[in-house]
């Protein structure tokens, strides 16, 4: 097998990924076996010429004949198979089944890895199934009542089930590989394997979460919904003795994996009042942007997509001040829309989301600022209180009723005679047009009013003056870091296993589904299975 690089061909492609390794590999079409896509990234830099550039996988039937031919050619290189490693299993007894707290991806892949090997996790979800969840979601979008116990933050799937379903991470670790066998298996496109930006979308996440979900029980695990864990009880030696579920129900545990994500406020302060060790650390604030799809895409392609043939472009910006404050995009929905977000009454928070053929005509970005834990004081939950402040504070200003307040960059900068005609927006249940600068910390409406313009430079009519922004945006990360060892247990708290973007350890579907199933691996090496007990 050969792997093959920088295999370049313009879009709109014509021909055979076939005819494309042959011509790179100096050989007749017929010498090819099979070609398999390892990545296919665009190269945009000579627009409005475009190309794909792909890295494939090729088998041939002479291999050594080819190798010859190619030699010097450091685009083509041989591949060794490297053989699966296979988790070893501890010795130790374990009391009780391991439980899973929530089923974000870090719980979801933690609960499936375990039950695949044969130690039945039960799983708790303080929010609904992902069916109720998103009935509920879209009648508060439309107007309807809140939920703070099913809403884009809570349930099944966690946070990231309402959003673009990026797979992006700045993580390069071999498991990688089979989170996405796991994602294919359970319903993602295939395209998810070598796409260079690949991501899902919610549309498709959805039942993705909920065939993960099946395929955990199949293997002998259990899921239970509408199950807050409100209190963790432990031993005079300090080790997890059982976990108390709304309120009144004790399930004994020895070993517990949480994975609550980066909104679980009210998990956070229970966490803190047992003495679980705990620290601040930084996040970002800001608002949603939107442009027509259009304006990107012709930026970053010089054509229209459609004309070409692909997906509708993204965009990544970043403005640094000289006193070491940035603004920066942030989770990008190209031809999504911006959602209510909110995970607590009487607060807007704002996010983004994109099905998965991205076809809104609308994209949005989060334009956030660094905060730092001097910014919000310093305390391991001041950063939440931080958040709530300037969620209550676009709250007011909406009108009291979740909408969202709004402003157009024309108007955010001040230019003398800017309207808001033609202005483009998404966010349900509506807008309040407003003073942004009231619902923004000072340093980072001071920010982002530089980094616009010189966001503008970059994106012709980014900075448009009916460019509609909205606020705000302040989940972009957990404000709080749940201490945890080498062995991955929290600090002085035996047996909990803090995982994924709410411990703060991750950003991301994958980085933080990664997490999850790298816990779960030490948690099998340590302990036996569950079987047949």
């Amino acid at each position: 097998m050969l792997r093959v690089l920088n295999v370049r061909t313009a879009v709109p492609m014509h021909g055979s990924l076939e005819q494309l390794a042959a011509k790179k590999l100096k050989c007749r079409k017929e010498a090819i076996v099979q070609v398999r896509v390892i990545r296919r990234s665009i190269d945009a830099r000579h627009k409005p010429d475009i190309y794909f550039v792909f890295t494939l996988l090729v088998q041939v039937h002479d291999e050594q004949l080819v190798l010859r031919h190619c030699r010097g050619n450091k685009d083509v290189i041989p591949v060794v198979e490297n053989k699966a490693v296979r988790v070893q299993t501890g010795s130790s007894d374990l009391e009780c089944r391991p439980i899973v707290v929530g089923t974000g991806p870090a719980g979801l892949l933690a609960a499936l890895t375990l039950a695949r090997s044969g130690y039945r996790p039960l799983v708790l979800e303080r929010g609904y199934d992902i069916e109720q969840r998103a009935l509920h979601v879209e009648e508060f979008w439309n107007g309807g009542a809140f939920r703070p116990d099913s809403n884009v933050q809570f349930g099944e799937g966690g946070a990231g089930t309402f959003s673009d379903g990026k797979l992006t991470t700045r993580v390069n670790h071999p498991m990688m590989s089979q989170i996405i066998d796991v994602f294919v298996e359970a319903g993602a496109p295939d395209e998810i394997r070598y796409a260079y930006n690949p991501h899902i979308g919610t549309d498709i996440l959805r039942r993705v979460v909920k065939r993960i979900r099946h395929m955990i029980e199949e293997a002998g695990g259990e899921v239970r919904f509408n199950s807050c864990v409100t209190d963790i009880v432990t031993d005079a030696a300090g080790c997890i003795h059982s976990v108390t579920v709304n309120g009144n129900e004790s399930v004994p545990a020895s070993v517990v994996i949480l994975g609550i994500g980066h909104s679980a406020r009210d998990t956070y302060y229970m966490l803190h009042d047992k003495g679980i060790r705990m620290e601040a650390k930084p996040f970002s604030v800001g608002v949603r942007i939107e442009h027509p799809q259009d304006l990107i895409d012709w930026a970053q392609y010089g054509h229209s997509a459609s004309e070409l043939g692909l997906d509708a472009a993204d965009y990544a910006l970043v403005y640094h001040r000289s006193d070491g404050r940035a603004a920066y995009s942030f989770c990008m929905c190209p031809g999504g829309q911006v959602v209510a977000a909110a995970s607590e009454a009487g607060g807007v928070v704002t996010n983004g989301m994109s099905l998965h053929d991205r076809g809104s005509g609308i994209a949005n970005s989060a334009l956030v600022v660094n905060v730092t834990t001097a910014d919000v004081g310093g305390g391991p939950l001041d950063g939440i209180a931080f958040q709530r402040k300037y969620e209550r504070l676009a709250y007011m200003a909406g009108g009291s009723d979740y909408r969202a307040p709004a402003q157009s960059v024309g108007d955010f900068l001040g230019r003398p005679g800017a309207k808001r005609d033609g202005a483009v927006y998404s966010y349900r249940p509506g807008i309040t047009w407003t003073d942004l600068h009231g619902v923004l910390p000072e340093f980072v409406s001071a920010t982002l009013e530089q980094a616009l313009p010189y966001f503008g430079r970059r994106i012709r009519g980014f900075d448009g003056d009916d460019i509609v922004m909205t606020g705000v945006e302040t989940r972009t990360s957990a404000p709080v870091r749940i201490l945890r060892g080498i062995d991955r247990v929290a600090v002085d708290t035996g047996g909990l296993y803090p995982v994924g973007e709410g411990a703060g350890y991750a950003g991301g579907i994958m980085s933080a589904a990664l997490d999850g199933m790298e816990s779960a691996i030490q948690i099998i090496e340590k302990y036996k299975p569950m079987e047949g007990k």
